[in-house]
């Protein structure tokens, strides 16, 4: 029986056949792996994902974390999932040899980490936060701090988390309170509140380091003067053990509809409970400069705009699997030509309306899996790049793609996830079915690590524009060079895509200049989020046409059944972004000039 988490057999096709991963191992940095290596890191994430993660993930939905007012209760199989993962030796996967890493591709670490998004995705998030806050140090952090505090998360004796929204504030980072009093040691004291913060408090590792976002007394106003501090649950000591209390208090859980299976926690930094070194006040470390917190800060939230994503594909593509597993197996009605109730039910999958679905979602969750894998090849080529140069274009389209890598899959595998509802019918929205967990636990990926409006604005109003448009000629012009390909091709019909989407790139031109030529950036960005949806689905086409030239001349259902997809986005789903543009061309004000008392 084929997974009903993951297709492997698609992994293999994106990495080895459309994103030729083989490649990298030509590159110093990924030298020392070849096919074999890459192939048993997948088959050690497929095992453990499928017998550590999946066997818990409705348990953990249905068993939610508890707090008593003093610790944080959970069931067992968390622990013991993440303490597997921990000794294979994953969380550091592509971290350097120096720091007892893998030095593996972040492709292949992601494509990996997929199976367990895909198996049990809140399990999977102390994993993520944990692998993201260590990155964030290695890169920024001091030797110390790396030693103390890096390290231990790499080895999985630390997790950690990322704390920057406060109850007030939200998204608005610029109206954070939390600040950060210097002390003559050298060490701050961190008093504030953070709201939202996964995996905030629990009893799965030794210790918790936090990434805390705080102002500086005296610093400039806004963002400009944020800073990013270590602030550890428990101090650690020159010889990295973990000793006295820090004052950092778990105040409560917030209990979402989804990811329940994870902590997600207000936290109390420095309300007196605790007095480290007796005075109250969290001790803090600050990474790198001071008032350079939210820059260090995005090194972690770009990776996790990935995650994100890839989180939104892994439980798209689950939801795919399951629906088309139901769809195979369910017995129900006849077809148009066959009425006669003597003769016996068809399976579901032969309905033409229930093959719809089905084609719609192995559009989605296909195109958004290959669209962050993409994402996270580009972080390779900008790792191991030959020059500044190169490394430079590569972090240009990765900041091109960042926010679409995001939102498309959050917002289109939620569509996937509710075709798997409408195909199991009544069973669908009932809990002894997974979809409906599937589709709980997506609808926070729109909000996760910047909302739908926020990655809109980021897209329109700053990514298009950035180094005189550098980024978005750059975009422009590795769409152009598939559509080539495409053009010069033997198949009359990617032929006729590359018209389809060259036609969609001069249309999202147009209207890009239309848009900042109003001479009103308010008029300019006010429906900025049907923008991200047409130059989203203009992405995924291209990512489609990509696949589609890497099946092309190939024998089989597999290939056949890419082509098939890819066919439904072109002439499907491409379609859609026409009104949209349109809407967008007229400057149309109907949004912006609502009022409050119009309501």
């Amino acid at each position: 029986m084929s997974s009903l988490i993951l297709s492997r057999r698609d992994l293999d096709f994106l990495l080895y056949e459309w994103l030729d991963i083989e490649t990298l191992t030509k590159r110093p940095r990924f030298d020392a792996h070849s096919r074999e290596t890459f192939d048993a890191v997948l088959d050690l994430c497929e095992k453990i994902a499928v017998e550590e993660f999946a066997p818990h993930n409705k348990k953990g939905d249905q068993n939610e974390p508890h707090f008593d007012g003093e610790r944080v209760t959970m069931i067992p199989e968390v622990k013991a999932a993440l303490r597997t993962f921990c000794e294979a030796g994953l969380m550091a996967a592509c971290m350097d040899y120096e720091f007892d890493g893998m030095q593996l591709p972040t492709v292949l670490q992601q494509a990996g980490f997929t199976w367990f998004n895909a198996a049990n995705v809140a399990t999977t998030g102390f994993i993520f936060l944990t692998v993201a806050n260590a990155g964030l140090l290695l890169a920024h952090g001091s030797q110390d701090q790396i030693e103390r505090f890096a390290k231990p998360q790499l080895s999985g004796r630390f997790f950690g988390t990322m704390c920057l929204s406060e109850p007030q504030a939200g998204s608005s980072l610029s109206d954070i309170r939390t600040r950060a009093e210097p002390q003559s040691d050298g060490t701050y004291r961190v008093f504030g509140n953070k709201m939202w913060i996964s995996a905030g408090d629990h009893e799965l590792s030794e210790n918790i380091v936090h990434l805390v976002l705080a102002k500086i007394p005296g610093g400039p106003a806004g963002v400009k003067g944020i800073s990013l501090f270590i602030v550890p649950k428990y101090l650690v000591n020159e010889a990295g053990e973990s000793g006295e209390r820090n004052d950092v208090v778990l105040a409560g859980l917030n209990h979402k509809m989804g990811f329940r299976g994870i902590t997600n926690t207000l936290m109390n930094f420095g309300e007196g409970k605790f007095t480290p070194n007796g005075a109250p006040g969290a001790i803090g470390y600050l990474v790198g400069e001071a008032n350079k917190g939210l820059s260090y800060m995005f090194h972690m939230m770009n990776e996790a705009r990935i995650a994100v994503g890839l989180d939104a594909a892994a439980l798209g593509y689950t939801a795919y699997l399951h629906s088309l597993d139901y769809a195979r197996t369910r017995l129900q009605g006849r077809l148009p030509s066959g009425k006669n109730a003597a003769q016996p039910q068809v399976r579901l999958i032969e309905h033409a309306d229930i093959k719809r679905m089905l084609l719609a979602q192995k559009a989605y969750v296909e195109g958004a899996l290959a669209l962050n894998l993409y994402c996270s090849r580009l972080v390779d080529e900008e790792k191991a790049a030959a020059d500044a140069s190169e490394r430079q274009q590569k972090t240009l389209l990765l900041d091109m793609l960042t926010p679409i890598a995001k939102s498309w899959p959050s917002q289109w595998c939620q569509e996937s996830i509710s075709h798997a509802i409408q195909i199991h019918g009544g069973y669908g929205y009932t809990r002894d079915y997974n979809v409906e967990q599937f589709y709980r636990d997506n609808r926070l990926n729109p909000i996760h690590e910047g909302t739908h409006g926020i990655q809109a604005l980021d897209l329109l109003g700053r990514k298009v524009v950035m180094t005189d448009g550098a980024g978005f000629e750059l975009l422009q012009a590795t769409l152009r060079a598939t559509i080539a390909r495409a053009q010069h091709s033997d198949d009359a019909e990617l032929g006729q895509f590359a018209q389809s989407l060259t036609a969609a790139l001069e249309r999202i031109v147009a209207v890009t200049r239309t848009l900042h030529g109003a001479g009103d950036i308010g008029l300019t960005l006010a429906n900025a989020s049907a923008y991200l949806e047409a130059v989203g689905h203009t992405v995924l086409a291209w990512i489609w046409l990509e696949q589609m030239l890497a099946a092309h001349g190939k024998v089989g259902d597999f290939y056949d059944g890419k082509r098939q997809a890819g066919r439904y986005f072109m002439r499907w789903e491409l379609p859609k972004i026409y009104p949209q543009l349109d809407l967008l061309e007229t400057l149309d004000k109907t949004t912006l000039e609502m009022t409050d008392a119009w309501f």
